[in-house]
């Protein structure tokens, strides 16, 4: 498994059904990213000083079980596209609960974006060598610029 982050759930992420707010998948699945990018040495300061940030596209969360209160969550990251380039990506996240069952899939679709021209971006050689030592998933698909 590709794990990026393991914690546990707070009080302020459960809604009035006491399970795991609906925001708070999305949220575990940012941090997830977060991790796994600076485990590949893309660390957040980096990308201020670079002028660069990732952003989302689309959003998708698949609920399969509930997560409770005071569970424990662990969430994986995986590629599922990318250009060459770097440009366009895609990464599947998988979270589950601290008994090992699956609770959701969250998919995501970004891009990189120039901070100081605010306009879409490729990767420098540089920091794709990076981006490509991200896991693969088995179904991933390698798309050309």
């Amino acid at each position: 498994m590709n794990i990026f982050f393991e914690g546990p759930v707070l009080w302020s992420q459960i809604d009035a059904n006491m399970h795991l707010r609906h925001s708070a998948y999305a949220d575990f699945a940012a941090q997830a990213r977060l991790a796994m990018l600076d485990r590949v040495g893309m660390d957040a300061m980096q990308f201020v000083k670079l002028q660069l940030g990732p952003i989302l596209f689309r959003e998708e969360l698949i609920y399969l079980r509930e997560i409770g209160a005071n569970d424990k969550v662990t969430v994986t990251c995986e590629m599922t596209k990318c250009k060459s380039d770097g440009s366009r990506w895609s990464i599947r996240h998988e979270i589950y609960r601290g008994d090992g069952i699956k609770s959701a899939i969250v998919n995501v679709d970004g891009a990189w974006i120039d901070t100081a021209k605010r306009k879409l971006t490729a990767l420098s050689p540089e920091m794709m060598a990076r981006f490509n030592a991200i896991p693969r998933s088995a179904d991933f698909i390698p798309e050309s610029v």
